[in-house]
């Protein structure tokens, strides 16, 4: 796109503002949800200071002083433009069954390098030394996977010790387990997303092709080594002593097997080559009085702390929608859809840091009018190219069946679903999704849930994620179930449907704070557009091999 193009400027919009101040009338609920709100604030701080903490104190003592490494904060504060990066999933591997891993064993997210937003997985071998688990490849192909759907460069900052074996069952023989890393590096080089890889510490066996496989590499001498047995292996099966660095040192891969593009004798130098790798990609940004230009986007009426007494304690203590719109959207201002058709679904259009956006947001249980409503929206969309963000707070559990009426109510609901679902899974366009109280049942998948493949999605710390929400147990009972019974399930339920327990097993892009959500929405926003300043994108070429 020429930048002529670029600076065409949109239709100026005129869209009322929601003006929907906190009312004294519903003041005990906004106290129970602030209340609730400060409780779930807590516990994240408490977590991130955990994940903060990475593998622990002697842990990072033997990382910085006996193998004279960078933490990892310290590496991405050399290779990004600055700190103010979109952290992906930071909960990832707390509290699962095999133990906590910090972080899942390695940092994910997106940051600018010289201005171009890029997707970075960085190892951290504070954790369990740098050891794969399930959680840690899930973490990884969930990055990759966010640099495909929207044309990022992927930078690898490889500090790994391979699988951790005793769960190698989980990690390495199915179709998205240890191999399909690879065969995304394989796919994203034909789609010409660029990869660039740093060699910061041990490459070993599986961890070995990740560099290997990037269009270009910086190896680090003397604390990088790729090999796929080390010099324990090498000695146990030849009888031969041998040094990690004549075996896979930076300087025989550099000068002798051509696996690496770039030679560093420290990391600092080595982050400053990666940033110069990035400065060659074809990328053609806009002028920053351009983007300040087009952007021009107002602050909304209402302070985003008010969110905190917006994000609700549970079903029953949500309040109307758009309150929350109103203190997300520019100015407050939201041009709604259908406004008195299907009064259960908000629909419409707003502006947010100057991307227009489509809002999909529950208001209500999804009934067949809505749904009509939600899918013809859907579509609107995307025949305009307009990226949606669904506001996702569901019923907490499927409608009964009580009578012949209702079942042929049930019945036409199941159907507008059906159309909302096909409508959202088929939108071309990029889809951001919010839970900001309940996802549940087969409402969500209408919302764009983590299965219709929303490019990000995030949790408020209250949201709640099951089939059926806590204290709705009985209705997976058969009639006249045990007390007992019902208690049980719904002590499950209140466990496995927290914010936190979802995103320690990835099932999300992470928790934010109700305040941040604006600032992460802005983030998300750039991200989805780099991909037009990319140049050249539309012919596929076969990935770059090595020699």
């Amino acid at each position: 796109m020429s930048s002529g193009a670029r600076r065409r400027r949109s239709p100026p919009s005129a869209f009322p503002a929601l003006h929907l101040p906190l009312q004294p009338f519903f003041q005990h609920v906004c106290e129970a949800n602030l209340k609730n709100s400060a409780t779930c604030q807590n516990k994240y701080e408490e977590l991130m200071k955990k994940v903060r903490e990475g593998g622990g104190e002697k842990a990072v003592a033997r990382h910085t002083q006996r193998n004279k490494k960078l933490l990892v904060k310290d590496r991405l504060r050399l290779l990004l433009d600055d700190e103010d990066f979109l952290e992906l999933s930071p909960f990832a591997g707390l509290g699962l069954p095999y133990g906590d891993i910090p972080s899942a064993g390695c940092l994910t997210g997106i940051g600018r390098i010289n201005g171009l937003w890029c997707v970075f997985i960085a190892n951290d071998a504070t954790v369990k030394g740098g050891t794969a688990y399930p959680i840690t490849v899930k973490k990884q192909l969930r990055a990759q996977e966010v640099a495909i759907q929207n044309r990022l460069p992927c930078v690898y900052l490889v500090d790994s010790g391979g699988a951790f074996l005793p769960l190698q069952s989980e990690i390495f023989p199915d179709k998205n387990q240890g191999g399909r890393t690879f065969y995304n590096e394989a796919i994203m080089s034909a789609m010409k997303i660029p990869q660039v890889a740093v060699v910061c510490g041990s490459c070993t066996a599986g961890g070995a092709y990740i560099p290997t496989m990037a269009e270009e590499t910086v190896m680090v001498h003397r604390i990088g080594t790729i090999f796929l047995g080390g010099p324990p292996l090498v000695k146990a099966a030849t009888g031969e002593e041998v040094t990690p660095e004549d075996l896979g040192g930076a300087k025989l891969h550099s000068e002798v097997s051509g696996c690496v593009d770039h030679f560093a004798k420290h990391e600092k130098e080595a982050y400053e080559c990666t940033r110069n790798i990035i400065s060659t990609l074809n990328y053609e940004l806009p002028e920053e009085e351009d983007e300040q230009r087009w952007r021009a986007e107002e602050e909304p009426l209402h302070g985003c702390e008010e969110l905190l007494q917006l994000a609700p304690l549970n079903y029953n203590h949500s309040l109307d929608v758009r309150m929350v719109v109103s203190r997300l959207t520019d100015g407050s201002r939201f041009q709604e859809f259908k406004a008195r058709y299907g009064t259960t679904l908000v629909t419409g259009f707003a502006k947010i840091h100057g991307h227009q956006v489509g809002i999909v947001a529950n208001n209500g249980e999804l009934s067949n009018d809505a749904s009509l409503k939600g899918s013809h929206f859907v579509q609107l969309c995307d025949q305009r190219d307009i990226p949606l963000l669904f506001l996702q707070n569901t019923a907490p559990r499927p409608k009964q069946t009580l009578s012949m009426a209702q079942a042929e109510v049930n019945s036409n609901c199941l159907k507008a679903q059906c159309s909302m679902m096909s409508a959202v899974a088929c939108a071309s366009v990029p889809k951001i999704t919010l839970v900001i109280g309940g996802c549940h049942g087969v409402d969500s998948y209408a919302m764009c849930g983590r299965s219709f493949d929303p490019n990000f999605l995030f949790l408020w710390p209250n949201a709640r994620v099951s089939v059926i929400a806590p204290g709705h147990g009985g209705s997976l009972l058969p009639p006249g179930g045990e007390e007992e019974e019902e208690q049980k399930v719904n002590r499950r339920l209140e466990e496995e449907s927290s914010a936190f327990f979802s995103s320690g097993r990835l099932w999300d892009d992470g928790v934010i704070l109700p305040q941040d959500t604006r600032k992460v929405l802005r983030d998300c926003l750039d991200i989805i557009r780099q991909q037009q300043y990319q140049l050249s994108t539309e012919k596929q070429r076969s990935p770059l091999l090595r020699i």
